[in-house]
């Protein structure tokens, strides 16, 4: 449906909080008003149900973001968008503070997520935007196992045996598509872009235990039923490939069947369009930039996200800063013409872009 009589403009949102056990204070960081307790995420932008996005300025104030896809699902969505999604806004950004270890876990592909959970499948990405020293995640196992053998890791304790520790910094990125076994270290700071669900499986939770005393639960069977285990050796960090235009230095780094995302740095000024294809998602990592466009003009710095409605029409971003951006894209049109345009292959592509082979 069209409806509503309101311009769409670009949306900030009030972040959604969430207090899960592992987290801590580390989004103040990023300037984060932040309510009492550890505060383990924020839900930057999410029409899911647990989560759900609420309109922080302007018009459309209060508003959520299920709302504004139902009043304005195409000038909002753009037409790629909702032709696969349909009236769903898909993504999910969240920034998270791993104070302590996330559980070791795997999330499900959309067909399964869909049977069992009434919910999409989940894969995802994460840039490190902090890290401490010394920091690591989990990422995939040592060597391939059978299911038997897994369930056999997990029943005898053995399972962080096999678990393949990968160390972290600041500016890593890495491609986690749904079946890969993952858990994020103590001590790093994370942008996570996702597909809109909330479903994951925990196969291991180091035996520690809820402020009541009671254990998080496992999902073991869930679990060893969605493990990729054709690819649970592969690596996972993704360099991404580098271009230049309308002011703006694009690394493109995830080509993945559910989303695109990108590493935008921005020197001075950028003269952008959001064609009616699909919205434009950014979240600013560093610096500061003035988004304006027809009829206005806000500023967002490191730590704030930004939704750009597909019909947005011509805007433009002044200043310095770096920020990650991700839409609904079309692989050909969006990826591979401007990288061959600036002279890279196909095989390059396939090498350095997560997802690309599968989006193609």
């Amino acid at each position: 449906m069209q409806h509503g009589s309101t311009q769409l403009y670009p949306l900030t949102f009030e972040p959604y909080y969430k207090n899960y056990i592992w987290g801590g204070r580390s989004l103040e960081k990023l300037g984060k008003r932040l309510p009492e307790g550890p505060v383990a995420e924020s839900w930057e932008i999410s029409s899911h149900d647990d989560g759900m996005s609420i309109v922080a300025e302007g018009p459309l104030a209060g508003k959520s973001l299920k709302d504004l896809v139902g009043d304005y699902s195409l000038s909002l969505l753009g037409s790629l968008c909702q032709e696969r999604y349909a009236e769903c806004f898909p993504l999910l950004f969240k920034l998270i503070d791993a104070n302590d270890w996330l559980s070791v876990q795997v999330h499900p592909q959309d067909d399964y997520a869909r049977i069992h959970e009434n919910d999409l499948g989940k894969t995802e990405m994460w840039y490190i935007v902090d890290a401490q020293p010394g920091a690591q995640i989990y990422y995939g196992l040592t060597h391939r196992v059978t299911r038997e053998e897994l369930r056999k890791a997990i029943e005898d304790k053995t399972l962080e045996n096999l678990l393949r520790s990968v160390p972290v910094k600041a500016g890593d990125l890495f491609y986690i598509p749904a079946g890969t076994i993952h858990a994020a270290g103590k001590g790093i700071l994370i942008m996570e872009v996702q597909q809109s669900s909330n479903v994951t499986y925990r196969l291991y939770d180091y035996d520690r235990k809820n402020p009541d005393g009671s254990t998080r639960p496992l999902h073991i069977q869930k679990a060893l039923d969605v493990i990729d285990y054709a690819h649970v050796t592969r690596n996972g960090d993704v360099e991404g490939l580098v271009y230049e235009k309308n002011g703006l230095k694009v690394q493109v780094m995830i080509a993945d069947p559910h989303f695109c995302a990108e590493l935008v740095e921005l020197d001075e000024s950028a003269e952008l369009l959001a064609d009616g294809r699909s919205f434009m998602a950014y979240t600013f990592l560093s610096g500061q930039a003035e988004i304006s466009w027809k009829v206005g003009k806000k500023t967002l710095s490191a730590g704030q996200s930004v939704l750009i409605p597909a019909s947005l029409g011509e805007y433009s971003l002044m200043g310095r800063a770096k920020a990650l951006r991700a839409y609904i894209g079309d692989i050909q049109k969006d990826i591979i013409a401007p990288l061959e345009q600036a002279g890279y292959s196909l095989e390059e592509m396939a090498a350095h872009i997560g997802g690309f082979e599968k989006a193609c």
